[in-house]
């Protein structure tokens, strides 16, 4: 299963490149994924029936007990088949859905295959802190997939709305599942619910988990995210909204029940809240005319019906809620796809307009019929058996004396009447003739459109027929319930019995209902809706988003030192209030270790002190960077050749980028605004700087134990054979942290080309190719032959002599030309010596990286094209790539991530040779430093270059135009 799950998200990542090739039948390959995942899940049915569990679980980190566990019982088999099966149909579905044409349909299948993986995690999972991964996953997929119209306002709002409400719920859940698993002393699903503990504070954790459920399955008060979110393609709807992420939130309940359906208020709150969204839902199905918003508020009704029966908690209601679940998600999936015919075959879903499409589609009609007729409880179908077996579940119990299976049987009978009218309501508005509407002329379509909907259609009629094998297969979830007498079974038939009247009674009804149609409309409309959960929501949303601008208008003014004032001030009382009340107040002081550091720090003083009075720009920058190197003479002299490489390197490139910048500021301080209460500024630097050498001076005199750092040296030869014990705990001993920071490279490098760039991210640097390059140097050379005037200035450079000559040195061309690939070879040698010497990947991205400095700066922006012949975006991705897999790959071998292999031998030539695989890491690294350098270098240099070009040319034409008009 864990193999399954992990091909799931290799294909899900595959199919965007292979639609280039495939076009649309690429959802063909996509489909494949699930029907494996169904198959393997049907084979294991007769250990399933016979009551065992399927368990497959990977140890992940086994010290804190954290493993990928996976568990296949009754329950979950039951919705790995549905999520799995619905999902490969509704994927060879899309193969007809969308055109060949369209444009985004691999991001599309590449998520709608996500999401599906992530739903066969989620059921199968055993695990609550990976259960809650996958739920979240599911949330994050189905906000792109109801967003795939993007260009679309109301996509776009409908995901939103999806993603904050589910995920709100979400993190409510979360919270419930740490307190169990902390109260349990297990983070096991199982185990959790095979204890059943019945305290105050795991009874509150369960309601937590239910509010995470019920936000997902759209159920009062949430239900409102679900008619929105068919906005989304019809195939979405299809999947999430009928066959799987709605489910999930019923799932959880399933599970949860065994264990829990006995606390105080589980029934009654499940109850309640279902029949209600059951009673909202149909009743405002029948105000709809989209066809899709029919089935939309249906669905929320459905979803209320399946969380009245699933948390009832009794061995009969668990077994009708099951059969329920797996009826629904035959017809309601069916339905949604019907949907997609029609509006494919009529352009249209508004009822008011289709007529007479019966007759033109008779085959797609048939298959309505079949599903309508399932989801409004007619025999032969599966979907009446389920609907009889919930109804006895709840006659019994009220008939019992239980005052909650009363309002149960009532509201569940009175929605029944409600769904039974909008079943006929839709059928009656997508293939029926109406007078006065023009007759439809569909287009026509494939028959391979109609196997999806029609395979779906037959399941629900043929499982009817095969109750008694249904009921065999999903008693194992339902015999785990205490039962009280004889046990009820599915079957088709059961005699005259009350669920049968009941049935027929809420059938004649809702055909009376249907048939007074037009009254019950002009009854809603004088009714009215008065205040919903939608503009509750919305309203929420105005609130936060007005509060949030008055926040900003207030805090957020554009001021630097004002933030860096709050920021520091906030410091200086919260730390300094920490500080006055320790009584840890042992202070050792030594002033140097050797005469030469009191020499670095005063210069550092005296720089610092400076660069508050420097009434330049420049000037600034560089007596700040002075305060920079002299850390590094710090490190050197304190026996940290690698720390003080890397910092003067740091300081290198942050000056270049500085001056860069400061290429569009004015040249002086202050020229624009003036500095203002410049005594209250000096007064929060001192006291933060004053605060700082405290803090420092009684942190080191409060040690009481020696430190861990000690140990370091051992622990990076013995762990991560090697010397160098900052490199090997970057990529080794801390790699987890390293990645944590390459994220944060990737982010700043973003954030700075989007500063820039305004239209899009994309590479804009010119460059030559090869061919061109040569045919130009050799031009170059032979015109250099052929003149005869020793004045001319001979182009070291590929891009020399697009330079202006006021703004070209040959000099620097030279010694660029002479030191380039030198130096980008020094970048090489610190990358791989790095482990046992000075150096290392971020050292030598560095040198790299100034390497490409040094060619901006002697030949400008098309040298840089020359230079860099490969995209900065590629380098981050690639780097963090190489990273991200050195982490994983131990996964596969049965060890934990980041493990780090070791190879030594004898190489001809290079004699003893030593390899460790942390080294694929420190490449990632190095190319990450480079494409952050190589994006800030095209971003703030070369871009900042062509804008001003371009400024220049249209001030030039300006300037020609006006000198034009005035001749």
């Amino acid at each position: 299963m864990i193999t399954l799950l992990s091909v799931f998200g290799l294909v899900a990542i595959i199919v965007l490149p292979l639609t280039r090739v495939l076009g649309r039948r690429v959802f063909l390959v996509a489909a494949a994924v699930p029907l494996a995942a169904f198959i393997h899940t049907a084979t294991l049915a007769p250990r399933i029936i016979a009551g065992d569990v399927v368990v497959d679980r990977l140890e992940w980190i086994p010290q804190l007990d954290m493993a990928i566990s996976l568990r296949l019982d009754t329950l979950s088999w039951i919705m790995t088949l549905v999520v799995t099966g619905v999902g490969s149909l509704v994927l060879v579905y899309c193969a007809r859905y969308f055109r060949a044409d369209e444009e985004g349909i691999g991001r599309f299948a590449g998520v709608l295959l996500a999401f599906a993986g992530s739903m066969y995690g989620l059921v199968l999972a055993d695990d609550v802190f990976l259960l809650f991964v996958f739920w979240e996953a599911t949330s994050v997929f189905s906000y792109l997939l109801i967003g795939h119209y993007a260009s679309r306002k109301s996509s776009r709002g409908a995901a939103l709305q999806a993603l904050l409400v589910t995920t709100l719920g979400g993190l409510v859940m979360l919270v419930g599942l740490v307190i169990l698993a902390v109260q349990n002393g297990t983070s096991s699903l199982a185990e959790i619910i095979a204890m059943a503990p019945t305290d105050t504070l795991s009874i509150v954790s369960i309601f937590l988990v239910l509010v995470g459920a019920l936000s997902k399955s759209a159920i009062i008060p949430f239900h409102f995210w679900l008619p929105a979110a068919m906005a989304a393609p019809t195939p979405v709807s299809a999947y999430l909204h009928a066959a799987a992420m709605v489910k999930a939130g019923i799932y959880l309940i399933a599970r949860f029940a065994p264990g829990f359906a006995e606390i105080p208020g589980w029934r009654e709150t499940l109850v309640i809240l279902g029949v209600a969204t059951m009673l909202v839902g149909g009743w405002t199905s029948l105000k709809q005319y989209d066809l899709k918003l029919v089935l939309a508020h249906g669905t929320v009704s459905q979803l209320g019906f399946l969380t009245v029966i699933v948390g009832y908690g009794t061995r009969d209601a668990a077994l009708a809620g099951v059969a329920m679940l797996l009826a629904h998600a035959l017809f309601k999936s069916t339905l949604f796809l019907v949907i997609g015919i029609v509006d494919h075959r009529a352009g249209t879903r508004d009822l008011r307009k289709l007529s007479g499409l019966g007759r033109e589609a008779p085959i797609l009609a048939t298959i309505a019929a079949l599903a309508l007729a399932s989801m409004a409880g007619l025999p032969p179908t599966f979907g009446f058996v389920a609907k009889e077996a919930v109804f006895t579940a709840l006659f019994e119990d009220a008939v019992g004396g239980s005052v909650i299976g009363a309002v149960a049987i009532i509201g569940v009978a009175i929605g029944t009447v409600l769904t039974v009218a909008y079943s006929a309501r839709f059928f009656w508005g997508a293939f029926m003739r109406k007078p006065g509407c023009e007759r439809v002329r569909p287009v026509d379509e494939h028959i391979d459109f109609l196997f999806a909907p029609g395979l779906l259609a037959a399941s629900g009629v043929v499982l009817g027929g095969f109750a008694p094998l249904v009921d065999d297969s999903i008693t194992g979830y339902s015999s785990v319930f205490a039962s009280e007498g004889e046990p009820y079974y599915l079957a088709l038939w059961h005699g005259f019995e009350p669920a049968l009247g009941i049935s027929a009674l809420t059938l004649i009804l809702g055909l009376v209902m249907f048939a007074m149609r037009t009254r019950v409309s002009e009854f809603q409309a004088k009714a009215g809706t008065g205040i919903s959960a939608a503009d509750i929501y919305w309203a929420s949303m105005r609130f936060i988003d007005r509060t949030a601008a008055r926040t900003t208008s207030v805090t957020q003014r554009g001021s630097l030192p004002f933030y860096l004032g709050i920021i520091l001030l906030v410091f200086v009382v919260a730390v300094g209030a920490s500080l006055a009340f320790s009584d840890s107040w042992t202070v050792t002081l030594r002033p140097w270790d050797y005469p030469a550091q009191l020499a670095i720090g005063v210069v550092m003083v005296v720089a610092s002190l400076a660069a508050t009075r420097a009434g330049k720009r420049f000037q600034a920058v560089v007596l700040v960077g002075v305060t920079g190197f002299g850390m590094s003479a710090l490190f050197a002299l304190q026996g940290a050749p690698d720390l003080a490489l890397t910092q003067a390197l740091v300081e290198v490139v942050t000056l270049v980028a500085f001056v860069l910048v400061l290429r569009r500021l004015p040249p002086r301080l202050g020229k624009r605004n003036g500095s203002t209460h410049r005594g209250l500024r000096a007064f929060i630097g001192i006291s933060f700087g004053v605060l700082m050498g405290l803090v420092a001076l009684v942190a080191a005199g409060s040690r009481v134990a020696s430190p861990i750092s000690l140990e370091w040296p051992d622990l990076a030869f013995i762990e991560g054979h090697g010397r160098n014990v900052v490199n090997v705990a970057l990529v080794d001993i801390r790699a987890w942290d390293t990645m944590g920071e390459l994220s944060v490279v990737i982010a700043a490098a973003t954030g700075v080309a989007s500063l820039i760039f305004i239209s899009g991210r994309l590479d804009t640097l010119p460059r030559v190719g090869r061919r061109e390059a040569r045919k130009t140097i050799g031009e170059r050379r032979q015109k250099a032959r052929d003149s005869a005037n020793t004045d001319v200035r001979n182009s070291w450079l590929l891009a020399g002599r697009t330079l202006a000559p006021r703004n070209r040195s040959i000099l620097l061309e030279v010694v660029v030309r002479l030191t380039f690939h030198a130096v980008i070879i020094v970048s090489v040698y610190l990358l791989f010596a790095g482990h046992n010497l000075p150096g290392g990947g971020f050292a030598g991205g560095i040198v790299a990286g100034l390497a490409l400095v040094a060619r901006y700066l002697a030949g400008g922006r098309f040298e840089l094209g020359a230079a860099a012949p490969i995209d900065a975006g590629k380098l981050l991705g690639t780097g963090l790539a190489l990273a991200v897999g050195t982490a994983l790959v131990p996964l596969f071998f049965g060890a934990p991530p980041l493990t780090s292999a070791y190879i030594e031998g004898t190489v001809w030539l290079f004699g003893d040779v030593e390899f460790v695989s942390t080294t694929i890491f420190d490449v990632g690294v190095y190319l990450v430093v480079i494409g952050l350098v190589l994006d800030v270098l095209r971003s703030l240099g070369a871009e900042v270059d062509r804008q001003q070009e371009d400024e220049s040319a249209a001030s030039d034409s300006a300037a020609d135009e006006t000198e034009r008009v005035d001749a």
